[in-house]
């Protein structure tokens, strides 16, 4: 399948500087130059600083008057806070979604498909893309604009990015937990909102 349209030079570049902090380009504690990132991507620093506004509402970094922007030292506990509000979410979505879903799990399927072919390559990125993008759709279907923007403000693919390759090394089958989920949703589990709710939460990364 064909990843995503990124449909922002904003997001182009916060991709790239998520990117440099997760490979380690950019260590905890070290600053970001704004004009630095721009000369280099050959873009004005307007989007660049909306980027790092971004980021900085994830509490990925952290600014401070005369200081610049930094790299916060983040831990496993700090990626866990997001955890728990997630998966309430994810509750509801899943409770108000259930008949629609189970009627036509198509989009869940492909998804499915392509982590399938994501975890026997072990392909992170795609990991994380198929993944996202199967508890997007699972919202979507809930139907419920304002459930869908919170869930989106909590930039759920800059924490699955960090918790898959900072504090989840072990292999796992993406595939199969989410296979489980569309099975669930298929056979009108009524435990489905909890279901998913203890699936989110497993998800959460361990140190």
């Amino acid at each position: 399948m064909t990843p995503p349209v990124v449909h922002s030079l904003r997001e182009q570049i916060r991709e790239h500087i998520l990117e440099g902090i997760v490979s380690g380009r950019w260590q905890p504690g070290e600053r970001i130059v704004e004009r630095r990132i721009a000369v280099e991507l050959e873009v004005s620093q307007t989007p660049v600083r909306e980027a790092l506004r971004e980021l900085e509402s994830l509490q990925l970094i952290e600014s401070a008057p005369n200081k610049g922007v930094r790299v916060r030292n983040l831990t496993a506990d700090d990626l866990k806070e997001s955890y728990p509000v997630r998966a309430g979410l994810e509750q509801v979505a899943a409770e108000l979604a259930a008949g629609r879903l189970a009627e036509d799990t198509a989009a869940l399927e492909r998804e499915v498909a392509a982590l399938r072919e994501a975890d026997a390559a072990g392909d992170g990125e795609a990991q994380v893309r198929h993944t996202v993008a199967f508890h997007r759709e699972i919202v979507r279907a809930a139907g419920n604009a304002v459930l869908l923007h919170t869930w989106e403000s909590l930039g759920v693919e800059v924490w699955t990015t960090l918790s898959i390759r900072w504090f989840s090394p072990e292999p796992r089958s993406h595939a199969q937990d989410h296979q489980e989920l569309v099975d669930a949703f298929r056979r009108r589990d009524p435990r489905i909102g909890a279901l998913l709710k203890a699936h989110v939460l497993s998800c959460a990364p361990r140190v």
